[in-house]
């Protein structure tokens, strides 16, 4: 399989837990290095700290400047061969604590818990990462499958900037690992994730005195309460389909007839076939008060990863190299999105392969060292398994 013998399971797993004071140092330089999202020039210091350590495992690393984000790193084996396939490990490294975090919440290591802003979403995901690559070199692994890494820095604001530079790759991959952390505190894999919209809603009307002439006016915001009413309609939950009316706005005072009003809309669905249908029901909204108007913007920034036929194959050899660890991987789906959304639609994509612990976006993020370097175990052996066949290639 290798140019090397591989590895047993135990030794893998074995290895990597001798590396847990080092896995501790690396979180605390990458937590330290603070990398909002909204803040640009705060992602440069850890995407360097990121190229650094593969730079130091022979990896060729390209730094992609960003225009509205704080931009990309791309890195590959250097002396890479163009003939062999290739496998991408996916995930960022912006967060959503905004800086100075850290004097409140600061990165403390307490027995088997690491916490800090950002530890569990997603810097122990890139930390497990570089523990995968640099346990394949200790075994002198040459993957049949060639690893590539992609990290952005506008994930938490959606992959804007960087989704093109996803989907460029995605078609190339044999296979996607996507480094988000877990679901929950049981470590299950994401194997599905809703996909998710935002629209919004903006009604015209007409202006008029609520006392001296309310008939020559129109209602913008009478005509918002029937258009919310429709929205919520379209939930159906037991589909795992769901519209919420997160925001409202409009009038100008309370005897004035409001000439406008808005709404913001999320939406979340399992499947395309779902998001097609809610889509097509938002956007074909029509007013039912006499005199407004509506404008509709929006859509689906995310598609739904589904349960696809080559996401299964890779979620059946997920679990069977996590029987030869010990492990009883279970999987969830998610109702949030990740970078794996985009990828799932063009190859084998398994999510939620990061940290093992709890607390996303939350005063107590968290995660828990033993069965975080479990994962970073598991992410090691799925990088070392064989090519996944197309599934008109099974016989």
């Amino acid at each position: 399989m290798n140019e090397a013998a591989t590895p047993a399971a135990k030794d893998v797993l074995d290895h990597l837990q001798s590396k847990e004071a080092d896995l501790v140092a690396m979180l605390k330089t990458m937590t330290e290095a603070e990398s909002p999202s909204d803040v640009p020039g705060a992602q440069h210091e850890i995407r360097e700290i990121i190229a650094g350590q593969f730079e130091r495992l022979g990896y060729s690393v390209k730094r992609i400047p960003g225009h509205t984000s704080g931009g990309m790193l791309h890195a590959r084996p250097a002396d890479q061969s163009q003939t062999r396939p290739t496998q991408l490990l996916l995930g960022h490294y912006d967060t959503v604590w905004p800086l100075g975090t850290l004097e409140d919440m600061p990165f403390e290591h307490d027995g088997d818990v690491v916490r800090g802003p950002g530890v569990y979403d997603m810097k122990g995901g890139v930390a497990q990462a570089l523990l995968a690559i640099e346990t394949l070199q200790h075994f002198k692994i040459r993957p049949q499958v060639v690893p590539h890494i992609f990290l952005n820095s506008d994930e938490e604001v959606g992959s804007r900037e960087s989704r093109r530079y996803i989907e460029s790759l995605a078609p190339h991959m044999n296979r996607v690992f996507v480094l988000e952390p877990s679901l929950g505190p049981a470590g299950r894999l994401k194997t599905a994730r809703k996909g998710i919209a935002r629209f919004s809603v903006t009604v015209r009307g007409e202006a008029a005195h609520a006392g001296l002439d309310p008939g020559a006016g129109a209602s913008a915001i009478l005509e918002l309460s029937h258009v919310i009413q429709t929205l919520f309609a379209l939930n159906d939950f037991d589909r795992g389909v769901t519209v919420n009316v997160g925001t409202i706005d409009g009038g100008l005072r309370p005897n004035v007839v409001a000439p406008e009003s808005q709404a913001v809309v999320d939406v979340r669905v399992e499947t395309k076939e779902a998001g097609e249908r809610v889509e097509k029901a938002i956007l074909n909204l029509e007013p039912v008060v006499e005199g407004t108007s509506l404008v509709i913007e929006g859509g689906f920034g995310r598609p739904a990863m589904e349960r696809t036929p080559q996401n299964r194959q890779l979620w059946r050899l997920a679990r069977t190299l996590g029987d030869e660890l010990g492990l009883q991987l279970e999987e969830g789906l998610a109702g949030g999105g990740s970078d794996g959304n985009f990828t799932s639609l063009y190859t084998a994509t398994l999510d939620g392969l990061g940290a093992v612990g709890d607390g996303a976006h939350a005063r107590h993020e968290h995660l828990r060292l033993g069965r975080t370097i479990e994962h970073a175990a598991l992410l090691t052996l799925l990088l070392m398994a064989p090519p996944l066949e197309a599934e008109g290639e099974r016989g």
